[in-house]
Order: C-alpha cells, then structure tokens, then sequence
C-alpha cells in the first residue's frame, strides 16, 4: 500500500477530519479493502491449515508458499496494468475495470479450489491457488491507484484508514470465519462462501465512479527536465520499439536510478535491509499453522485465538508503533521492530516445547501479533521516508515487493527443515535469521550519525 509523505496542505478542525470519513469513496475503500484482503489468507495461512488437517505433508505444505510470490513480484507487470485499457470493461474505466477482471480471477480461482481435493490432485490445487494470488495481487495495484487518485494527498490518510479495516475485517473472515466453517462443515464449503464473500467488492465497483481524468495525469505534467531526458535518450528509436522503450524506462529504471542518484551507495545498505527486515517473520510464518495442528489444537481454538484475539493484538501493536514512531523516531524504533521480530519467533520454539498448552498458546500469539503490527507499522514509516516526491507509488511498490521477496524464496524449504529437524530446530532457525536486519540498521544509525556529526562541523566551520 502507497503511504504519502508529504504534509496536509491545510491544517483541518476535528470536525473536518471526522466528517472526511463520510466521504462516499472513503467510505467505499472500506468495502475494497475488505476484497483486497480477503484472498491473502485464503492462498497462505488458511490454506496450510487446511492441508495440514486433511495430512498433506509438511514439505508439500512448505512449497506452497512460493505461490504467494506473486504478491512479491506484482511490480512486474504493474505497469500493464497502469497503462493498458482493457478492450471489453473499458467503458467502467482503467482502474475500475482492472478491479473487476482481478475480482472475477479471485471468484473463479476459489471456486476451483474448492472442488479439487488436496489428496487427490495437489498439482490441480496449487493452480488454482496461483490463480487467486496473481489476481488478488493485481486486484492491489489497480486498487492502489485508485486511492492515490480518487482522492486528494489531504485526504490520503483517511483512504488508507477505512482500506486498513476493511482489510483487517476480510482477514478475521478468511481466517476465523473459514476455520469455522471448516469445523462445522467442510472446507470445500468454506472456500465457496468465501469465494461469495468476494461480491463485496464487484458490487463496490459499479457504486464508486471512476477518478477524473486530471488525477491519473497528474504525476506526469510537473517533471520537464525528466520528459526531455527520456526524449533524448530514445531519440533513435521509432514507433513501438520507442514506445516501448519509454515505457520500461519510466515505469521500472527512472524510480530506482532516483532513489541510487538520490543516496548514493547507501542505497544497496538500505536496500538489503527491506529484504531482510521482516525475513525471520515470513520464513516462520508457512510453518505457524501446520505447528497449531501438530500440537492438537481444535480448527475453533485456533480460529479464536490466532484470528480473533490476534487480529486485536495487531491492532494494539499497530497503534503503539505509530505513537511511538511519533515520539522517538524511525531509526530507534525500527531497530526495537527488528530485535521483537527475530525475538519472538523464539517463542514458537517455547510453544513447540510446551505442547497442547492454551496458556503458552495464548502467550505466543499475543508477543507475535503485537510484533507484527507494531513493526509493520515502523516499516511502512520508513520506506515512506525514502520515496521521492516525483515517484511516490512507484517507489513504494518496488520496495513492498522487494520487502517480501527473499523470505517468500526461503519459506518454500521450511517444510523440508521441520521434517529434518523438528520445530523447535526451525524456529531458532528462523530467529537468527533476523540478526543480519539488526546489525544494519546499527550500521545505519551510526552512518546517520557520523554524517550529521560532519554536517554541523562544516557548518560551523563557515
């Protein structure tokens, strides 16, 4: 999710920022949010907890997670979809039309899925999979654009606020409200509900209107010295071949040549700590749910807990983060996100010790939710701070991406270290894994530090 950086251009009352919210496509990102997030658990954590009931092995389990690469990977064709009109849907408009044929991919895709059985036709199941997550992940880049451009920066803050709850409340369904259906009735039943539920948002996309031409325009009317380098730089190609050209340039090479040009070699330092901030939390989390079902716990103690009062937790850890990001700043408290995410992953390694214990259960998801909210929150802070203006949505798209990337690689081998070598084994495992991010943001710190130090020196030199 794009997150501006730049200021309100007014200040606004309470009354005025309260009323914003009754805005009907603020209110509709609600309902959009709720379709965006519903698929996620559908194609990760709800689904390794369905294979794991019906006995599919740990390892198999494991190579799921590499399906859910498209998320990481979405920038990739993310600029088909900012340019391409489709020729059948066209006339809702580019980005309403885009939603649309994503949500249609998700239905179709857990249709599918819940018609084929795992122990049957696993290669069938993992197709279908695909099939939601490379939709649900374009669903994302044209929903994202149109909250960039259905509203204005000012009321940018609010988009993302009704987005964040309807996302939370589509992950408390998908997860919670699947595992339930699951116990009660079948799976397959549940995937089918949930494949309804996915209606939310086609019946938001033929309420809300399109943005205005002016909005999708406007990133690109303000930078000349940067049309006239792309001019002169494809000066000797003609027709398609330019075009293209033009295209890749802008929407893949300018972005990260900006950002290099713009920090230097630090750059690579501040790129290798996205990739591997959250990489104990994602290598971990492919192997959480199979861990629930290996201990005993019932699909409906692990809804409750893991999907209800976790969801609260993540809550709780998101709003602690952001008031103390607000207080002590980036720097500081990304380290303390990185020392809690490689921390708590110890804890599932407690838990696996500990057996079908509620109490160790109930410890484990309150330390591990409240971590992943409250870091998440310092993240998004973070990579926000190193956009450029002129590349804001693209920057943040290519950094989310590579955030997630290098753990969804690694997570496809999980299964094969559990059944090596235990759990316990693996979550020590992944706990180290999470050092490497707290040794360069160390690294960074002192860089900021020493860099600001010689700053003052040569101004009070002069």
């Amino acid at each position: 999710m794009t997150t501006p950086t730049s200021s309100q251009s007014r200040v606004h009352s309470w009354a005025e920022s309260l009323k914003v919210y009754l805005k009907p496509r603020v209110i509709g990102m609600l309902f959009l949010g709720f379709s965006a997030g519903l698929p996620f658990l559908l194609v990760f954590n709800t689904l390794t907890g369905w294979l794991r009931d019906v006995g599919v092995e740990r390892t198999e389990i494991g190579f799921f997670a590499w399906i859910s690469i498209t998320y990481s990977i979405k920038v990739l064709w993310a600029p088909i979809v900012d340019h391409i009109q489709l020729p059948i849907l066209k006339k809702l408009g580019k980005r309403r039309s885009w939603m649309l044929l994503a949500q249609i991919g998700v239905i179709c895709g857990l249709v599918g899925m819940s018609s084929t059985n795992p122990t049957e036709s696993l290669f069938l199941l993992s197709l279908f999979t695909f099939i939601v997550a490379f939709s649900s992940a374009t669903q994302d880049i044209s929903l994202d654009a149109y909250r960039i451009e259905a509203m204005d920066r000012e009321y940018q803050g609010a988009m993302a606020a009704t987005y964040q709850l309807g996302y939370r409340l589509a992950v408390l369904v998908a997860g919670a409200g699947a595992l339930y259906l699951a116990e009660y009735f079948s799976w397959a039943l549940a995937y089918q509900i949930m494949a309804v539920c996915m209606f939310v948002g086609i019946i938001t996309i033929f309420i809300i209107r399109e943005p205005e031409a002016k909005h999708n325009n406007q990133s690109g009317n303000h930078n000349y010295e940067w049309e006239r380098e792309v001019n002169e730089r494809f000066a000797h190609l003609e027709g398609k071949n330019r075009q293209v050209a033009e295209w890749f340039f802008k929407a893949v090479i300018r972005p990260f040549s900006e950002f290099s040009g713009r920090l230097g070699w630090i750059a690579i330092v501040i790129l290798a700590l996205i990739g591997l901030y959250r990489l104990s939390d994602i290598v971990m989390g492919v192997m959480a749910f199979p861990l629930y079902i290996d201990l005993g716990f019932e699909l409906t103690e692990i809804a409750n807990v893991t999907k209800i009062f976790g969801v609260v937790m993540i809550v709780v850890g998101t709003f602690v983060g952001g008031v103390m990001v607000m207080r002590f700043g980036i720097m500081r408290m990304l380290l303390l996100g990185a020392i809690l995410v490689a921390s708590t992953n110890l804890v599932f390694a407690f838990l696996a010790l500990s057996g079908n214990d509620m109490t160790a259960f109930v410890i484990t998801i309150t330390m591990d939710n409240f971590t992943v909210g409250f870091s998440g929150t310092v993240l998004i802070a973070y990579l926000s701070s190193l956009t450029s203006s002129g590349f804001v949505a693209t920057q943040y798209a290519l950094f989310s991406s590579f955030m997630t990337l290098p753990g969804k690689i690694l997570a496809g081998f999980s299964g094969i270290i559990v059944d090596s070598y235990g759990y316990v084994t693996f979550f020590t495992y992944s706990s180290v894994m999470g050092i490497p991010a707290i040794l360069l943001i160390l690294f960074l710190m002192n860089y900021q530090y020493r860099k600001k130090k010689k700053s003052l020196a040569e101004e009070t030199a002069q």
